[in-house]
């Protein structure tokens, strides 16, 4: 397995703003402007040239078709307020695009601006289309029966909420908790994508949604996710700490444990419930749920009800190697508030030893189109 997390680069992150309460009666819609919208400083002199925000144009880029199209779920914007953007981007020259930011946007801070950044990787473990010795551990695609409701065509009052589960008689139950389905409840059912060497190397690339399979023969295949069985994910990480099992929380920490202590590391795996299914993925990725390809050091994954999917974020953190603009392309079950982001680093051991140990903290703001944060002020 590869080595550990990288070592931080420490840096100092620039203050939040103070905030201004919300006007008015607290909202319970829990979108950015119920959070309180503060206008946030003339951008030009925070965007750093370089890499990280040529690499952000190109993001941009592939989020413009779907942004200016989508519902801005978080209230902040509407597809149109991205059209000039979007125009602009599609010829900006990429060696200066910390210029193509500065002028088409204009920043806000979400709530308090108190950021938390966490990092993602695509995994690349062994793996194989076929069970053979040393490859047992089956790789599932989605099962037929997993039945997904959506709970707010049933009540308005449940607008927004979505369970999983499967058809028993005339009831709907529960689906197979992970415990289950590693003991074989789905074995026999035609449903083995794939075949993994490792069960600790496998759980990882479940927690990642997405990775590479190298094969024996040499070749990649690559899985990216397609449902989850609808049991609520549960960190082991934090339980493992909490129990005085490990020290620091890092990635690295966790898997040394679960291979020291193998059954013992096969039980703490079964606490989390969720246990995700993957489809073959053959073109560029891995996908965002944007449903474009996520880009390595450019791409967040963000809470969509308080950043705009596919809008600017700029980081600055207490970690330099995150420091700077990165696009909101993708979404995850642990990501939820308004400045709370998993930053994704690509494939292999460096991306793998910096997205492990990343835990950062700092300040966020939320890049919008020139113009559009006006229509956010109260009266």
């Amino acid at each position: 397995s590869a080595g550990g997390a990288a070592r931080p680069v420490p840096a100092t992150p620039r203050p939040a703003l103070p905030v201004t309460p919300p006007a008015g009666p607290a909202s319970t819609t829990g979108t950015a402007v119920a959070a309180g919208i503060t206008p946030g400083p003339a951008i030009a002199e925070l965007i750093p040239a370089g890499e990280r925000s040529r690499k952000a144009l190109q993001a941009f880029r592939l989020s413009c078709p779907s942004l200016m199209r989508r519902t801005d779920q978080s209230g902040l914007t509407r597809g149109s307020d991205w059209n000039n953007a979007c125009a602009a981007a599609s010829s900006w020259p990429e060696d200066s695009a910390s210029e193509f930011f500065a002028r088409h946007f204009e920043a806000v801070q979400v709530g308090d601006g108190a950021a938390f950044v966490t990092g993602y990787y695509e995994p690349e473990i062994a793996g194989s289309r076929t069970r053979q010795p040393g490859y047992e551990v089956p790789i599932y695609r989605r099962p037929p029966d997993l039945i997904d409701v959506n709970l707010g065509q049933f009540s308005d009052s449940l607008q927004g909420k979505t369970i999983r589960g499967k058809v028993q008689g005339s009831n709907l139950v529960p689906y197979d908790e992970r415990a289950q389905i590693v003991a074989g409840s789905l074995a026999g059912r035609g449903l083995e994508l794939a075949w993994a060497a490792d069960p600790v190397e496998f759980f990882f690339l479940q927690v990642q949604g997405s990775g590479r399979l190298l094969l024996p023969d040499g070749g990649v295949m690559r899985i990216g996710y397609d449902g989850q069985n609808g049991r609520d994910y549960v960190g082991i990480g934090k339980l493992m700490k909490d129990r005085g099992l490990i020290q620091a929380g890092s990635m690295q920490d966790i898997m040394q444990y679960l291979r020291a202590h193998p059954a013992e590391g096969a039980a703490i795996m079964d606490e989390n419930k969720s246990f995700v299914f993957f489809r073959e993925l053959t073109g560029p990725g891995p996908l965002g749920a944007m449903g474009v390809p996520v880009t390595a050091e450019a791409s967040v994954a963000a809470d969509p009800k308080y950043v705009p999917l596919g809008a600017p974020v700029l980081l600055s953190l207490d970690r330099a190697e995150p420091n700077g603009i990165w696009i909101a392309q993708d979404t995850g079950g642990a990501i939820k508030g308004p400045n709370r982001f998993d930053s994704f680093w690509g494939a292999g051991s460096r991306a793998r030893g910096i997205a492990g140990g990343m835990s950062a903290r700092g300040s966020a703001l939320i890049l919008l189109p020139a113009g559009s944060a006006a229509r956010l002020a109260r009266p």
